[in-house]
Parts: C-alpha cells; structure tokens; sequence
C-alpha cells in the first residue's frame, strides 16, 4: 500500500505550504526555484521532484535475511579486494555504484530460486527483492568504509614502512574503529540540521535515488506528462555508451583522455608545457573526450550550476589570474615568489632547492624525528606552484566556512536546534514520521566506547600523542560537522579538514610523526565519516528507510569492513615480498602510503614552524585565513542593498572547490564548468520536463558505465600477465604515449639549475 499523505495522524494535521517552506527556511535558498514551485504532497526542489518518489510502502520488506546476507558478502568481499589493490599502482576501485548494479541481479536470483521456508521465524524468501532491500543492501555496507580503504590503515602502513614500528593487530584495530565509527556519534545532533530540513538536498544521493529507482520501476514525482522513451531504456542505452567508449580513451589511446594538443605541437618548449600539459602543467588545453576526467572532481549532472560557477570562478581567479601576477612579479626583478620557476608549475612532490625531489631521510635522526643541523646543511622544502596556493585556498576554506554559517545559516541553524523532528516542511518527512527514530543513548554508545578504544590506543602503545590531543582533534571535527555539512548538501562539495588539522599539530607537537597522523585521521575523518552517515540517512530518508534498519546496518557494516581491511593489509605485508619498494615486481609500491609518509614527515617532522612562521618561505599563505574571514562578510552586507544579485550565490566553495588542484588541471574543471552549464542551466531553463526525467539516469549511467568498464580493462587485460594480452607492443604507440612525454611529461621547470646551482 502506497501511502502519500498522513492527514489521518492528529499529530501531523498541520501539512505545511510551499509558501510555508519557503518562509521557514530562514535563508535565501539558492537551490529552491521558486518557478516550478511543486503541491503541498510533492517536495519544493524540482531536483527532488525529479529523482525520489513522493509515495511510501510502509508493509515494503527492509531488513529480511537475504539482504543481510547480499549485505555481509559484500562487505567481505569488496573491502577486501578494495585494500588489495589499494596498495598495487596502478589500481582499481571497486565502487559503491558497481555494488549497486551488481546487487539487483543477485537480489532479483535470490527472490527467484531461495526456497520460501522459515528458519527462527525469519522468511529466507518473502517474495520479490525490493527497492528498501537493494538500498539497504548497496548503502549501508558500503558506503562507509566498503568501497574505499580506511583512513586509519595508512597510518599502520606508514608507521611499518617509514619508522619500523609493527605492532600487534590490536593496536591496529582499536585505531582504525575509533576513527571510523566515533564520526557516527554525532549523526544523532546532525540528522536534526542536515537530514530532516527540505533545504538539505543532498545532490549525490539524487542520483542514486534515480538508479534505484529506475532499476525497480518505482514512480518518481516530478515525471509530470513528459513523452519519450522510458526512464529504464534510456538509463540502458546511455550506460552502454559510456560502458564501450571508455575503452578509447581509457585504453586503446589514452590521448583523447589526455588531450593536451598544444604541447604535441612543440612538446620541449617550457611555457607552453608549463601553460598547456596535463602532467606538470595547467591543463588549459581543456579538451578531453573521458567522462572519468570530466566527472574527476564530482559528477556535472549532480552539482547545482550554481555551486559549479562558483568552483569554476575560484578556479579561474586563484589558479589562472593568481599564477600569472605571481610570473609578472617574478619578471620584474622585485620578487620570485615561491621560487616557483624552478619546480614544475604543477606537481603534489615536494622538492629541495635544486629541483630534485625532496630527501626526507637526510634530516631524520635514527628515533624518526628532525634532526634540525641536517635540516639546516640540506635544504628548506619548496611546492609547486599550484601545491603552495591549495594549501593557502585550504586556510581560507576553514574561516570562510564558519563565518558563512554564521551569516547565512544561524537562523536556520537556531530554528531546527528548537524543532522536533516530526515537525519537518516536506512530503519525505512527514511519510518518515511513522517511523520510529533511533534514540540519542545509541549514539552515546557509540561514541563512549570508540572513544574509549581511542584512550587505549593512544596511551597503551608509544603514539607520541598525549589524550589532551585527541580530545582537541575531536572537537575541531564536532565544530565543523554542522557548517560544512550545511555547504555540502546544498552544492556537493565537502570543505576537508586534513590541511588544518596538520597545521595545528604541527605547531602543538612539533617532530611528533605518528601523533600528527593520529591527531589529522581523528580531527579528519571523524568529521568526513559523519557525514557520510548523515548523507547515508537522508539518501534512507529519501527512499523510506527505517532510521534504526540502517544506523544498525552501517555499524555493523563499518566493524566487518574495518576488519576484514586490517586482515588483508596483514596478509600481504607478510606474504608480498619487497611490500612498498619502488621496484616490487608486482606494483605493489603503496603509492598513498608514501604520499601519508611524505606528509607526516613535512608536518610532524619538520613541522609548520618552519614553512609557515613568520620569515619563512611560506607566511604570506597564513593571510589566507584573514581572507577567508572577510570574504563572506562582502556579499553579506551588498544583499541587504542589491538582495536579487548574483552575489547572493556565492559560497565558500569558491575556495575549496579547486582542493583536487594538483592532481586535477584545467583540463577537469572547465570541461566539468561546461557539462554542468548546458545541463543544469540551460537544458534546465528550456527543457525543464527533458531535464527533470533524464538528467539525474544520465549521470547514473555515465558513471556505471566507466565503473564496470574500468574493471573490465584492469581485469581482462592490464592485470593478467601485467597486460601483456595478445601481441605485447599493440598499445605502445603515439596516442597512449604522447600525452606523458615531452617538458610536460618530464616535469622540466622554467629556469634549470646548473649542476652545484642551488636556489632559495
């Protein structure tokens, strides 16, 4: 029985308006479009309306035994060949996508061929598979810790590799359940701000809303009298587009993934590879014909235009106008900022003031601390370009964050602390109501006892970090949850904490390695993992699952991956030989783990102290959080006389939204800016029934598409035999090897060094 409205419920008689909606949200909504404005029984966003049912089946089987078991193998299974190949470069990921299409087939056989009988008065076959079953099977074991390595496992691998230091497996496992599952402790505060609030979308799960929902035939709201072909076709036709194209630019000629034309033109001229190459350079090229390369930094079909004009704008102005007055300057004799001419513009390695790639181990004493004369007789450590201005973009992100939630967010935020959750504007909120919420003692729990392992983890083993730390991590990371989860669910983009936290270390425990990554993973990933919980309730909000069905399936979810993770990293540290070497015969050379190593020897080592204090190299960047703090503050106060101008859209992912600057170039960010503008602007505003039923089944299966065909590739034919399938040289030619060769391949900067020559 469909139900859509709970007029029959006294304590819900009180449904609320559209006008109501937008009178009680408390902000000016830049995703609310007031044109398409929906009945009191759909919700107000055409975004929603277009991707999530407006009906519930409240009798729909959610927790049965079939989709606990699809649920435990998964969460077996792809956490463990995830870490796996986590370690192998270059590697695949298997995502929560994949697992998403994966399971219908399986859920659809179960329901097919498992004998209906009863075992301890639980049904193994209670009939088809349904929608809430496939949710609950895809969601909530994977899309906390399934689908990618926990956070906390570079820290083992690190601690292993780089300091010698191997302790037992439970040392390993109190850490990485303590950074994982103490995030989930604040969802019980969160779901009251970020969850049952209309305004908080939350873009990524409405495409999986419409890939649920298109695999099940489930009714969406917004379908309106849209002709066509169905939802279903057209999610089939484009998925296996996506699927077969990628074998072009993902194998066969990797150039037209890589398409920087201009350096191909004179590929050992300096500017040009400086301006145009993707290796080393900006990427201006910004042609590529690879969904992967577009959607690198989110899909386009799932962001707001708003939101992506804003990231877009960042780009422009921070890596574009920025870097050329820092060339100007260095032109005019007054300054070289940075040094920057003597590395590659664009690069995530560190280097030494003869542009070679920085040595750590020539300033580490033998206890893996700094050894400050070595420091002193070997070099200062120098940053690209674009490294130098992402770490300067982070700081800004981290104030303007907080300034913008107290500007833009405190009514709301005051409104929804005073409000029962029942008490919500929209449909899914009220046909939500019937379901019992999980009690604020679960959360406790949780969170006593992984604070707990945290207290042990630290004291009982030499961590170099003292509680008081842990405690200080924790609270920076329960400040934010709230801001940044208000930014990431009205425009897809997550302002990270890992350069903040590493800052603050850095100058608290200076020369303290392993603290600093404990202290980064706690003040971090707590943050980053509630809110993955939080999007995870809404994406159950949205599809009507019942709120204590999926707490308790994500943590017991969290616990298995966790484990299963740890064991497999056991395993092969143990049975790999040259585990993490730069010539394992098998490219098991931990490409993440050297980059963790790497950071916490730059901030736990040598520490911020000596890069950001005043005097050194990199102080000017510290003025970034100055800008941060006033940069909201402009727009806010020219509202009050010009509230209808655009500046009411800008938002502090202006600077955090070029965070993947570097690896990500030119060549992701314009591509992704035009993809989202002809989409979710003008398809939009002149197709809006085109846009409404097709937009969000199109970025499922452009996205499905390259995901299953990424693992094709690595598995039929890189993998085996190290890819040496049929004739070996087949693939060795111009369009897989141009876009890596070159002054842009070879990283060469604007000025050489001679050899002796040093800078700096």
């Amino acid at each position: 029985m469909a139900v859509r409205s709970f007029a029959y419920l006294p304590a819900l008689r009180h449904e609320l308006t559209c006008k109501q909606v937008i009178d009680q949200t408390h902000f000016d909504d830049p995703n609310l479009d007031k044109d398409h404005l929906a009945f009191d029984d759909e919700s107000p966003y055409p975004e929603v309306r277009s991707a999530v049912s407006n009906t519930d089946d409240p009798t729909m089987p959610v927790s049965t035994v079939r989709s606990w078991v699809i649920g435990v193998i998964w969460a077996i299974l792809i956490p463990g060949l995830n870490q796996f190949f986590f370690f192998r470069y270059p590697s695949v990921t298997i995502t929560g996508i994949v697992a998403q299409l994966l399971s219908f087939p399986i859920g659809r056989a179960a329901a097919a061929w498992v004998p209906n009988w009863s075992v301890f008065g639980f049904q193994l076959n209670p009939g088809p598979f349904t929608v809430k079953e496939h949710v609950l099977v895809t969601v909530s074991y994977l899309a906390t810790v399934g689908w990618q390595s926990a956070y906390a496992t570079d820290i083992v691998a690190v601690q292993r590799v780089y300091y010698d230091q191997i302790y037992n497996f439970s040392y390993q496992w109190f850490l990485v359940m303590s950074t994982q599952l103490i995030g989930f402790s604040i969802g019980g505060i969160a779901r009251r701000f970020l969850v049952a609030p209309p305004s908080m979308i939350w873009p990524l799960n409405l495409v999986n809303c419409a890939l649920f929902n298109t695999l099940h035939s489930q009714q969406y709201a917004g379908i309106g009298t849209r002709g066509g072909i169905s939802r279903e076709r057209f999610f089939v036709y484009a998925f296996l587009g996506s699927f077969v194209w990628y074998f072009f630019p993902g194998y066969i000629f990797q150039a037209l993934s890589y398409f920087s034309w201009v350096t191909w033109i004179r590929p050992e001229n300096t500017t040009i590879a400086q301006l145009f190459g993707y290796v080393h350079g900006m990427g201006m090229s910004v042609i590529t014909f690879d969904w992967s390369q577009i959607a690198y930094i989110g899909s386009p079909l799932a962001t707001p235009w708003w939101a992506e004009a804003n990231i877009f704008g960042g780009f422009v102005f921070f890596f574009c106008k920025l870097y050329l007055v820092i060339r100007f300057q260095q032109r005019s004799q007054f300054t070289n900022t940075f040094y920057a001419e003597y590395m590659p513009i664009s690069s995530r390695t560190s280097y030494d003031n003869t542009g070679n790639e920085y040595n750590v181990t020539k300033i580490l004493t033998p206890e893996a601390t700094l050894d400050l004369e070595a420091y002193r007789n070997y070099s200062p450590l120098f940053l690209s370009t674009t490294f130098a201005i992402s770490y300067g973009l982070s700081f800004a992100s981290i104030t303007a964050t907080l300034m913008h939630a107290l500007l833009y967010f405190r009514k709301q935020i005051w409104i929804q602390a005073r409000r029962s959750l029942h008490e919500q504007a929209d449909v899914h909120a009220r046909l939500m109501s019937r379901y019992r919420q999980v009690p604020e003692w679960w959360y406790l729990i949780v969170f006593l006892s992984m604070f707990a392992l945290g207290i042990i983890c630290i004291e009982v083993w030499p961590t170099q970090m003292p509680v008081w730390c842990f405690v200080i991590a924790l609270i920076i990371a329960f400040a934010y949850i709230i801001p940044i989860g208000m930014i990431q669910a009205i425009t897809n983009q997550q302002v990270g904490l890992n350069v903040i936290t590493e800052l603050i270390i850095g100058y608290m425990l200076p020369g303290k390695p392993i603290a600093m990554m404990m202290f980064k993973t706690w003040g971090y990933i707590t943050m980053a993992q509630a809110l993955q919980f939080t999007s995870d309730f809404k994406l159950g909000h949205y599809m009507k699952i019942p709120p204590r069905t999926m707490f308790t399936a994500q943590v017991f979810a969290a616990i298995v991956a966790g484990t299963v993770q740890l064991g497999v990293q056991a395993w092969m540290f143990t049975n790999i030989p040259d585990m993490c070497s730069p010539d394992q015969k098998n490219k098991f050379i931990c490409p993440s783990t050297q980059v963790f190593g790497t950071a916490s020897i730059i901030w736990g080592v040598i520490g911020p102290g000596l890069q950001f204090s005043k005097g050194q190299t990199y102080y000017p960047l510290l003025f970034f959080f100055l800008v941060g703090a006033i940069a909201p503050v402009i727009p806010w106060l020219i509202s009050f006389k010009y509230p209808n101008s655009f500046l009411k859209y800008v938002n502090p992912v202006i600077f955090n939204g070029t965070g993947l600057i570097p690896p990500a170039t030119a060549i992701n960010y314009v591509p992704w800016a035009a993809v989202g503008f002809i989409f979710n602007y003008v398809i939009r505003r002149r197709h809006f029934s085109w846009w409404t039923k097709y937009n969000y089944v199109l970025s499922a299966a452009l996205d499905s598409g390259v995901a299953i065909s990424i693992i094709a590739i690595f598995f039929c034919l890189q993998f085996p035999e190290n890819g040496a399938i049929g004739t070996t040289n087949i693939l060795n030619w111009w369009g897989n090897t141009v876009p890596f060769t070159g002054a842009d391949g070879r990283g060469v900067p604007l000025r050489q060094l001679q050899p002796g020559e040093k800078f700096g």
